[in-house]
């Protein structure tokens, strides 16, 4: 029995001594990891402390920089200043010098003037004494009084007056042409280099694409009454050749041209072709094309800056889209015409805006010539003034081909203006054929002139260079053969604008050396 007591005291004090060997094991490793978190603490705060130290060091480092930039932007600015304030001093100084020597040289200048001028006074009183002597002379040797020698001298220098006289005018109206034709080239010049505009040629026929070729036979139809029809409702001439995927709409009536071309596709689109929907296509394309020939009107009224217009007017300037002079759309040579004679108007001082209106209206008899008899000028001036347009618009439209004698100023600046639309190069076209043949013309003509070798035509025809024999022609000679030449060529051919002409004489000498 003692001995389980013993056992168990020894157990009991054995477990004591081992709990409090783990309690003593347990504190130990709890404060070696306090040790290790506080070590970690401190290094972690160190860590930050030093971040946060070169943060803060870039940052003022940032604005040290910036600082020394916007320092140097005003020390720059600072030296430019001071730079221009010494060429600014520099130049006062010059023009200080230069006001002094000016002045020295009006002191120098009046005083020559001074003695000069009492140099001619006395000169004039001798002058004044050797006349009256002159005049006894004269009295003594033609036993002539006074009266009949001042009759007989105011009869001469009456005659040798009026000989200077048409001689100076002759010359006046000579420079007077000349400042004229200078002026004019000027204003010419000024007006086509604010305003250019492209060009574009219109065909004579139009065109329209088949989904196939068996589309043709739907469009004759059967014994030919839809291509009957059809030609019946627009008048226009439907060709269907051997082409492959093409139908050709021919029309002298370019809006019957469009509106045929636009009929036919809506139909080809609806697949349904005969008589009567052809009929119903037709006069719902007329309707459309009226709405859009008056669209057109309007938009290029807005774009020549026209305003007040006839509604009918108006109409009839959107027709012009579809009508070509030579190529050239007469609704574009319209509004170009109108610009023009705008600009060349406000360069005389004149009214701008008159002008303009007159130039864009200019041509609208071309958009009714087929429906009303006459040139398209007298067309034209007999429908502006029954819209109610001025005197001076319907006057350029009847005179702007010189048909009529000019009463005012407008028609003579849109009849230029038109001149110039019409003859720049590429406003309107010519074929191959006329364009070669007059090239040709060109060069045989300066080639028929005796000591030329060679003649070429440049430029598109608007020059001609001629190489003439040093041997047999003189430079006297070559300038005058440059003159006969183009006096040549204004007499014999037709071209738009101005040919220039060029006589190059070369003499060359040519030694070897052996």
């Amino acid at each position: 029995m003692n001995d389980r007591v013993t056992l168990g005291l020894i157990g009991v004090v054995a477990g004591i001594a081992i709990g409090f060997f783990f309690d003593r094991m347990r504190r130990g490793a709890a404060y070696q990891n306090r040790d290790e978190i506080l070590r970690q603490a401190e290094t972690e705060a160190e860590n930050i402390r030093k971040s946060q130290e070169l943060s803060v060091k870039e940052e003022l480092l940032k604005r040290r920089e910036d600082l020394e930039r916007e320092l140097n932007g005003v020390r720059e600015g600072v030296r430019d200043q001071e730079r221009r304030l010494d060429k600014r001093e520099s130049s006062i100084e010059d023009q200080q010098n230069d006001f002094v020597k000016k002045e020295r040289m009006l002191e120098v200048t009046q005083n020559k003037l001074s003695d000069r001028s009492k140099a001619l006074e006395s000169r004039e009183g001798e002058l004044d004494q050797i006349i009256k002597d002159e005049q006894e002379q004269l009295y003594k040797i033609t036993e002539m009084d006074s009266e009949a020698a001042k009759e007989m001298l105011l009869s001469r220098i009456e005659r040798d007056l009026g000989n200077e006289t048409g001689a100076i005018i002759l010359k006046h109206q000579a420079e007077v042409k000349q400042e004229c034709d200078k002026q004019a080239r000027e204003i010419i010049g000024m007006a086509l280099q604010r305003y250019a505009s492209a060009h574009t040629s219109a065909s004579t026929v139009s065109t329209v694409d088949l989904p196939s070729d068996e589309m043709k036979g739907r469009i004759i139809g059967r014994e030919g009454r839809n291509i009957r029809a059809f030609e019946k409702a627009t008048g226009v001439d439907v060709i269907v050749d051997d082409t492959p995927g093409v139908v050709i709409i021919s029309a002298f009536d370019t809006v019957r041209r469009q509106i045929g071309k636009l009929a036919l596709q809506k139909l080809i689109e609806d697949g349904r072709i005969h008589p009567s929907r052809i009929e119903e296509v037709v006069e719902e394309t007329q309707k459309e094309m009226d709405d859009h020939i008056q669209q057109l009107g309007m938009e290029a009224c807005q774009e020549a800056g026209i305003v007040g217009l006839h509604e009918k007017l108006i109409y009839l300037m959107g027709r012009l889209r579809f009508r070509t002079s030579y190529s050239q759309n007469v609704l574009g040579h319209s509004i170009e015409v109108g610009y023009l004679s705008g600009m060349i108007a406000e360069q005389l001082g004149l009214d701008g805006t008159l002008a303009r209106r007159c130039g864009f209206l200019h041509d609208i008899g071309k958009a009714a010539d087929h429906e009303m008899e006459g040139g398209h000028p007298a067309i034209g001036a007999e429908l502006l003034k029954r819209h109610g347009e001025g005197p001076e618009v319907v006057h350029a439209a009847a005179g702007h081909h010189d048909d009529i004698r000019v009463d005012y100023i407008y028609t003579v600046i849109v009849a230029a203006a038109d001149a110039i639309s019409a003859s720049r190069p590429g406003a309107r076209r010519e074929t191959l054929e006329k364009y070669v043949r007059r090239l040709e013309e060109l060069e045989s003509l300066a080639c028929g002139f005796p000591g030329v070798d060679h003649a070429y035509a440049v430029q598109a025809g608007r020059e001609v260079r001629v190489v003439v024999d040093s041997k047999n022609v003189n430079d006297r000679e070559a300038a005058k053969m440059c003159r006969d030449i183009a006096t040549a060529v204004e007499s014999s051919l037709t071209y738009p604008g101005e040919i220039k002409v060029s006589v190059l004489r070369e003499s060359r000498s040519v030694e070897y050396a052996r």
